[in-house]
């Protein structure tokens, strides 16, 4: 197996990242109602920091209140927050990974039950019992959640400030790198999927008018972060549903993002739909990733189903992705990617550690 890119640093414009294996924002349900990160937040990424993780990516992390899945979510939008993430970021970074933070918008997916509790995220939570009314594209709810509000015009601005906002924020709080979440059926993919955006305006019916708002998010994030560290953004490179985006569009939607300064594509697919699962298989983005990087001609990096160390040897031996992001092996392990490297075991373990080696 080989893993001599894994150890390979990877520059994007002034940040250096140590390796190639990076932690995928999951998110933990864990935030008070007040969105400020907990100690839950500081254990659970900072073990991944220490057990080797080149990037951390902090979880989805709403831009706003009402655009949080649930009450528990993590926010960027107040100083409060703003101080809760300075400490993560920070520790994050004193453990030797980059401290990175996945900002969102959930649209027709807020609101909602927190996973295991009643239901879980297929369950509503009302106006009356402390939720909201969910802001989309289009009137068309998602699963059994609430119907939402088609966006006004106004609401569109606002969720562009709000991102902008929050990358501000982000940036205060001293992460190396924001990511634009624009995948797994949030308000963004909403936007830019014909199945959840049935708009008449210049947002929707055309790739071009369903791109729109989704290319201001990224570009006004791109402007209000420094311009010496990065920008990722997570897409969807196919619906896996009849009607949905396609590989050809998400080709179009990576060139436009490459054109705005976007750093790298975070290459995931599916999730748009309740009965449209994306299919069961190891490496499921591989190839979409590959795909893309060539069209767009930036870096990538596939998620999802990537938990077997020798297909992770395989993929950094002979692909031309840049990096890996690992989500539920992660879960299971927070050593993950120090079990992954070559060499002599305490090169590369924490001394504190050397003398169950």
């Amino acid at each position: 197996m080989d893993h001599r890119r894994f150890a390979e640093p990877l520059t994007l414009r002034g940040l250096e990242i140590s390796n190639r294996l990076w932690m995928s924002p999951m998110c933990q349900y864990s935030a008070g109602g007040d969105g400020v990160p907990t100690n839950w937040h500081l254990v659970h990424y900072c073990s991944r920091a220490v057990g080797g993780a080149g990037m951390i990516m902090v979880e989805s992390t709403a831009v706003g209140p009402k655009h949080r899945t649930t009450n528990h979510d993590l926010g960027l939008w107040d100083a409060a927050q703003v101080d809760g993430h300075k400490a993560l970021a920070a520790q994050i970074k004193s453990f030797g990974s980059v401290a990175a933070v996945q900002l969102n918008s959930a649209g027709r997916k807020s609101s909602h039950m927190v996973p295991g509790v009643q239901g879980g995220q297929n369950t509503a939570v009302s106006v009356d019992d402390g939720g909201w009314v969910p802001l989309a594209p289009s009137a068309r709810p998602f699963g059994n959640l609430a119907v939402p509000a088609e966006m006004t015009a106004a609401d569109i601005d606002d969720v562009v400030d709000a991102f902008a906002a929050a990358a501000g924020n982000a940036r205060d709080a001293g992460y190396d790198v924001v990511e634009v979440h624009a995948a797994h059926g949030y308000l963004l993919h909403q936007f830019l999927s014909p199945v959840s955006n049935g708009r008449k305006d210049e947002h929707g019916g055309t790739l071009e008018n369903r791109m729109r708002l989704p290319l201001r998010v990224c570009q006004a994030v791109r402007e209000a972060f420094p311009q010496d560290k990065p920008v990722f953004v997570r897409l969807t490179a196919t619906d896996w549903v009849e009607g949905g985006i396609t590989l050809e569009e998400s080709t179009v939607f990576a060139q436009r993002l490459a054109g705005l300064g976007i750093d790298l594509l975070d290459v995931t697919s599916g999730a748009l739909a309740v009965d449209a699962p994306p299919p069961n298989e190891p490496a499921l983005n591989l190839e979409f990733a590959e795909v893309l990087k060539e069209a767009a001609g930036i870096a990538v990096a596939p998620v999802g189903q990537l938990s077997d160390p020798e297909l992770l040897g395989n993929i950094f031996a002979s692909s031309t992705v840049d990096a890996v992001i690992v989500g539920r092996a992660l879960l299971r392990d927070p050593y993950f990617a120090l079990r992954l490297a070559t060499g002599q075991p305490k090169d590369r373990w924490p001394l504190q550690y050397h003398r169950a080696l």
